[in-house]
C-alpha cells in the first residue's frame, strides 16, 4: 500500500473510533474501539515516525460525535501584474498562499479577510470562490487530519505589504514561471496552477472534488 492509503486507513479506522466512543453505552464495546483508536495512531507513528505522545493529542482530540474533516482556507491575490501573492512561512521557510485553518465563528470570505491582513499587512475582499481541493488528492506530505482546502478569490482594497507578522518572514508576489519553494503542507504547484488559470478565464466554473 501507498502512504496515502495508509494514511487514509487511520483516519478512517480514527472517524469510526471516535463515533463509537461517543455513542456506544457498553463500557466493553467502548474499550474496543479505544484500542482501534490507538491502533489508528500507531498506524501513523509509522507512517510519519513522529512520536506517538506528539500523534496522539492530535489526531484523537475531538471526542464529541462524529470526526469531520477540517477547513483550511487560502486567499488568492493576484497584482496589476499578474502575478500572485505568497507569504514566507516562519515555521519551513517556505512559501504559501496567505490562510490558514477557518475560526470558529468566522464566514469564509471572513477568514480570507483576516488571514491576509495578519500575514501580509493589505487589505482584501472576497469575491469569489475558486477552488474546493481535498487533500488527500494532491501530493501532501501525511497529517493526522483530514482536510478541505477552500481557495478564495480576493482583491486588494487597501494597506501595504508587511515583512513583520507573528507568522511569516516575508511577503512577495510570483509570476506563474518563477515560483519560490512552496510549503507542501499547506499548498501544492499543480493546485498554484489552478489558480492561474482563473487568471486567464475569470469565467471558469469553480473547481471541486
Amino acid at each position: 500500500m501507498k502512504n496515502t492509503d495508509w494514511l487514509a486507513l487511520a483516519q478512517r479506522i480514527q472517524s469510526i473510533a471516535q463515533a463509537g466512543i461517543f455513542y456506544t453505552q457498553n463500557p466493553y464495546d467502548k474499550d474496543r474501539y479505544e484500542e482501534l483508536s490507538s491502533l489508528s495512531v500507531e498506524i501513523l507513528h509509522k507512517l510519519t515516525d513522529e512520536p506517538i505522545e506528539k500523534i496522539a493529542p492530535l489526531f484523537t482530540a475531538e471526542r464529541d460525535g462524529y470526526q469531520t474533516p477540517k477547513v483550511d482556507i487560502r486567499a488568492v491575490v493576484f497584482n496589476e501584474e499578474g502575478k500572485l501573492l505568497f507569504v514566507r512561512e516562519k515555521v519551513d521557510g517556505c512559501w504559501s498562499l496567505p490562510g490558514g485553518w477557518a475560526d470558529v465563528g468566522y464566514s469564509p470570505a471572513e477568514v480570507a479577510v483576516k488571514e491576509v491582513r495578519e500575514e501580509s499587512g493589505i487589505d482584501v475582499k472576497a469575491v469569489r470562490l475558486l477552488g474546493v481541493f481535498d487533500k488527500k488528492f494532491h501530493n501532501h506530505p501525511p497529517e493526522p487530519w483530514y482536510v478541505y482546502k477552500l481557495f478564495l478569490l480576493c482583491e486588494q482594497t487597501g494597506g501595504q505589504l508587511s515583512d513583520t507578522t507573528l507568522e511569516t518572514s516575508e511577503v512577495a508576489y510570483f509570476g506563474r514561471n518563477e515560483l519560490p519553494p512552496l510549503s507542501l503542507v499547506r499548498n501544492t504547484e499543480s493546485q498554484v496552477m489552478t489558480m492561474f488559470s482563473y487568471l486567464d478565464n475569470p469565467e471558469q466554473a469553480v473547481y471541486f472534488e
